[in-house]
């Protein structure tokens, strides 16, 4: 790869390093060219990115964007998953894959600048996703407004009932 060539793929990867809001490090080695592409398949559907590029050229990249902390990690044949939006998906899609595929290893990630072990990646997967934060606040917040329409209803209804009770009584 010639000089020029070497730095836009620098410049193309400096700008999705700086985009990304999480990003993780695995080591593919031995994984067969149809077990990647699986995984790329799976990871194109959680909105996450799978690359694999030559080392030095992402390090390179890395300075001064926020995932500068794997800098010291690109080391070996390396792939690494980038996320743009929800900054948990590529820890959940290659847990999932990794559990089932014993070769792909997760070596390191960072989310919003941190660096995060493989162990706390695998933590991360059993997060539940923003979509579910999301709505669990959404009934959190609901909650208490139910409880007091239905609190401010009960005297009417007890009220209603002793009408219906007293009128099948005369009747």
């Amino acid at each position: 790869m010639k000089r020029p060539e070497k730095q836009q793929m620098i410049s193309d990867l400096q700008e999705k390093f700086s985009r990304a809001k999480a990003a993780v490090l695995t080591e593919y080695r031995g994984l067969s060219v149809q077990e990647l592409e699986d995984l790329r398949m799976q990871l194109r559907s959680a909105d996450v990115e799978y690359r694999v590029v030559k080392n030095t050229l992402a390090a390179r990249a890395a300075a001064g964007t926020g995932l500068e902390c794997l800098r010291e990690s690109f080391t070996g044949p390396v792939g690494i998953a980038i996320s743009y939006n929800d900054p948990l998906s590529p820890a959940k899609v290659l847990t999932a894959f990794a559990k089932k595929q014993e070769k792909l290893r997760l070596v390191v990630g960072a989310l919003e600048g941190r660096l995060v072990d493989a162990k706390g990646l695998k933590g991360l997967a059993t997060l539940p996703g923003l979509k579910q934060l999301r709505a669990g606040l959404v009934g959190l917040l609901q909650a208490p407004a139910a409880c007091l329409a239905r609190v401010l209803a009960a005297p009417g209804t007890q009220v209603a009932r002793v009408l219906k009770a007293r009128s099948e009584q005369v009747h």
